[in-house]
């Protein structure tokens, strides 16, 4: 795991823990184990400087006698070092080597999955947990091509045909060469990032926005630029002023239903954003993973921002059919695509074939399983919202046109905080400031609404529960989650 100077990013630290408080015992024991766990791993690096008693004591909700009695019982087992005026480090072992220096999330989407299984509902990471009927059917009736070695970096050619069919029925002509099929449009993000992103780039970068591009792009160690979010979308004024003083690599937003605000930009300001990213050579990506998910059919968004000009429009069937299937796509200049194609290539030799066989066939009849999946999601919109009107009427939250989540703002307090308190309650929730590089959205929350009508049910419950206990300090110790079932 990578080595990181703790004391320089407490926000970072405390995602690593992950849900370090979800276990049974006291809360000291718990957060020594993580931290223990976090050393032994080399995530926290020999010498490395851990934050005082009472800064993580406020970052995790708990009391500072926890955090001094699981510092303590680390020093006693030789992995910490406490001294009065240098602090506590984590311990030097004697001739150890010096780790290799690798790069590793932060991101607590994408910590939360490596957790094993437990009591604690997922509200942070927006995923179906039951794909539909029509996958398995899919699968079940592959039949797979005679004559062919498996490999294909740029994508099976009738996937890349089905996706530029696509496009096509969108209003925006597309060739099969102008698509990469990708292993989900994590993937698809990963090469663009490679490929176009050196040290030191700029890239333009909504604020708040999804938190596993900004993970990318600092990999990349490129800066982030960031620009503001309204009700309407990105600031597309400010943005074309930042391009226009810093001409940034790369420009990265989300124009419909975007992550996490579901905000949809307006076509006018849409094709105003292509046309000054085209003018000034900006490379500019619409993430349009959530693109299909508009709540009201009879009156989706308008066009996509690829009718406008040249765009690089990242795709994926993770959110409306399911996360375990792993396609995603990239639809861009064909000389751009064969370029990432051998970009691709070096890494995995081209995504799973059987599942790109099965998104073939589910394009082929894809209705059905779209408008499954909007009635469901509708369904889940208007069920978390009312619970949440319900049990916790002082936190603002505004319907959603689309897309999967709901951005809450708290009336009080910080989302990081009141995250951790909600864990020791069973529910694990994104705080906004993990999304925005503004380093605004302090008091925001994204949940998703993707679970069955009982757990969201459940989910808010406990959030009410966590919710009476809060207070932006430190707040009371919970050990277990004994009498919390789901």
């Amino acid at each position: 795991m990578e080595p990181i100077d703790v004391s320089l990013d407490l926000d970072r630290l405390v995602a690593r823990l992950g849900r370090w408080s979800a276990g049974r015992g006291p809360l000291y024991l718990l957060l020594a184990a993580r931290l223990r766990r976090l050393i032994d791993e080399a995530a926290l690096p020999p010498g490395a400087l851990l934050p005082p008693d009472r800064r993580l004591a406020k970052a995790l909700a708990v009391g500072r006698t926890t955090v001094v009695a699981a510092y303590d019982t680390l020093r006693q087992e030789g992995r910490l070092v406490r001294r009065q005026g240098s602090g506590t480090r984590v311990a030097r072992p004697a001739l150890a080597p010096e780790a290799p220096r690798v790069t590793e999330t932060s991101n607590p989407l994408f910590l939360h999955l490596l957790e094993a299984p437990d009591d604690v509902i997922l509200l942070s990471c927006a995923a179906l947990s039951q794909p539909p009927p029509e996958l398995a059917e899919a699968y079940r009736s592959l039949v797979l091509p005679d004559g062919d070695i498996g490999y294909h970096p740029a994508g099976l050619a009738a996937l890349r045909t089905a996706v530029a069919g696509r496009y096509a029925a969108r209003g925006v002509p597309t060739d099969p060469g102008q698509i990469l099929v990708t292993t989900g449009a994590q993937q698809a993000l990963s090469l663009l990032t490679r490929l176009l992103l050196a040290p030191g780039d700029g890239v333009l970068v909504e604020a708040p926005t999804y938190p596993g591009a900004l993970d990318l792009f600092r990999e990349a160690a490129a800066v982030p630029l960031p620009v503001a979010v309204g009700p309407d979308g990105v600031d597309v004024a400010e943005a074309v002023r930042l391009m226009e003083r810093h001409r940034p690599a790369l420009a990265y937003v989300v124009a419909r239903f975007q992550n996490p605000t579901g905000a949809v930009l307006p076509p006018l300001a849409g094709r105003r954003l292509v046309e000054a990213a085209n003018a000034l050579g900006v490379p500019l990506v619409d993430d349009e993973v959530l693109t299909d998910l508009a709540f009201d059919t009879a009156s989706p968004p308008g066009p996509p921002l690829s009718s406008y000009g040249e765009v690089i429009a990242v795709g994926s069937l993770s959110k409306v059919v399911w996360g375990g299937l792993r396609i995603g796509w990239l639809r861009g200049p064909a000389p751009l695509v064969a370029r990432l194609a051998r970009l691709k290539a070096l890494h995995d030799l081209g995504s799973d074939l059987p599942s790109q066989l099965a998104a073939a066939r589910l394009l082929d009849g894809f209705g059905p399983v779209l408008a499954a999946r909007l009635a469901s999601a509708r369904a889940g919109h208007d069920h978390l919202r009312a619970e949440l009107g319900r049990l916790l009427p002082s936190w603002s939250c505004a319907p959603a046109t689309g897309g999967q989540t709901l951005w809450v703002r708290l009336p009080h307090g910080d989302g990081v905080t009141f995250a951790q308190l909600a864990l020791r309650h069973g529910v694990a929730v994104l705080p906004g400031a993990t999304t925005d590089a503004l380093g605004g959205s302090l008091r925001h929350l994204r949940l998703h609404h993707l679970a069955p009508p009982e757990i969201l049910t459940e989910a808010v419950r406990r959030l009410a529960a966590a919710w009476a206990e809060y207070t932006p300090g430190p707040a009371p110790e919970r050990a277990s989650l004994r009498g919390i079932t789901l």
